[in-house]
């Protein structure tokens, strides 16, 4: 599929990668009404959806998925939510485990390439009876969960009709390098910060898989995959898990219409994170590269963003063909 052009135009202030970013991570605001639905997983652990609604009855469904160290409650989650409300579609927004307002009940919880409780999510919202018509949509980490659900399997639910995914690490190990970088310090510093204090609630209830001098020893990103995310969920250490994790080498297997809509002056991500090739060889495979929009900061008018004004569009498109 040829690449798309991007009619994205941001006011002038939010031409900057870094401004957009900050801004849209710590200042924006959307109000929803959500309703929580902890479903059971079949290790015996738990999942906190919440859902909103539109106004009437209906038969179409957009699952949400956030980035790293996110939850529902993100405005690119309620933002995104909230617009296909408004046009007639409920939505599903994701906490992956551990990450609403209660820590999971195991030592493992979730990373970048863990799709199976996408599809028990997918099974639970086509259990209801009630949706004829699903979309997917992640964003950072959630959006290389989505890309990789979508082409490791060869058959996917009929219900799923397409699918968006926003500032995507397509290649981790590129992406983990930029964040190491001066430039993304701030980010990096932040993340982590977060990453440890939610460990070190695991490193209390599960002390004989993680001991202090492990836990001490993390000062970076990199030495958090080493020592938890790839230990933890069965691969031989970080680089590793970015190698298998990766969406990249999923991508032409992608059946269904698909949005990846990755921001040029996105500092998160390296040239590998834009899937060129790949999507010039897939007819369902759809590259936007805006100019601006750093890494999920598409600010637009009225408090839409760019991205959601798409990913809308997008589905609706896609299902008139």
């Amino acid at each position: 599929m040829p690449i798309v052009s991007s009619s994205y135009k941001p006011p002038f202030c939010f031409k900057n990668g870094f401004i957009s970013t900050v801004y849209s991570g710590l200042l924006r605001r959307v109000s929803l009404k959500q309703e929580r639905e902890r479903i059971l997983l079949s290790d015996g652990d738990f999942l906190d959806l919440d859902w909103s609604y539109a106004k009437e009855k209906t038969s179409k469904l957009i699952i949400l998925l956030h980035g790293l160290e996110g939850n529902a409650q993100r405005p690119y989650m309620t933002g995104t939510a909230k617009l296909f409300n408004e046009n007639n579609i409920d939505a599903i927004s994701v906490n992956f485990r551990g990450c609403s307002d209660e820590t999971n009940s195991y030592y493992y919880s979730y990373h970048s390439g863990f799709t199976e409780d996408l599809e028990t999510i997918i099974q639970h919202a086509i259990s209801t009876k009630k949706y004829s018509e699903i979309y997917l949509k992640g964003v950072s980490l959630g959006g290389n969960v989505v890309l990789k659900y979508l082409g490791e399997r060869d058959e996917l639910h009929a219900e799923i009709k397409a699918a968006v995914a926003v500032s995507v690490p397509c290649d981790l190990h590129g992406s983990c390098k930029e964040l190491h970088k001066i430039k993304n310090k701030p980010f990096h510093d932040r993340f982590l910060k977060d990453l440890v204090n939610h460990l070190k609630i695991k490193q209390n209830l599960f002390s004989k898989e993680l001991s202090l001098e492990e836990l001490n020893s993390i000062k970076t990103l990199l030495d958090f995959d080493n020592v938890y995310t790839s230990k933890t969920h069965g691969f031989k250490d970080a680089l590793d898990y970015y190698e298998k994790s990766s969406c990249l080498q999923y991508l032409s297997n992608i059946k269904i219409p698909t949005l990846v809509i990755n921001a040029l002056n996105d500092s998160f991500l390296s040239a590998e994170c834009y899937p060129i090739k790949e999507a010039k060889n897939n007819q369902n495979l759809h590259l936007e590269m805006p100019q601006y929009g750093g890494h999920v900061g598409f600010i637009d008018r009225n408090n839409i963003y760019y991205n959601e004004k798409r990913a809308l569009e997008f589905t609706k498109t896609m299902l008139k063909r």
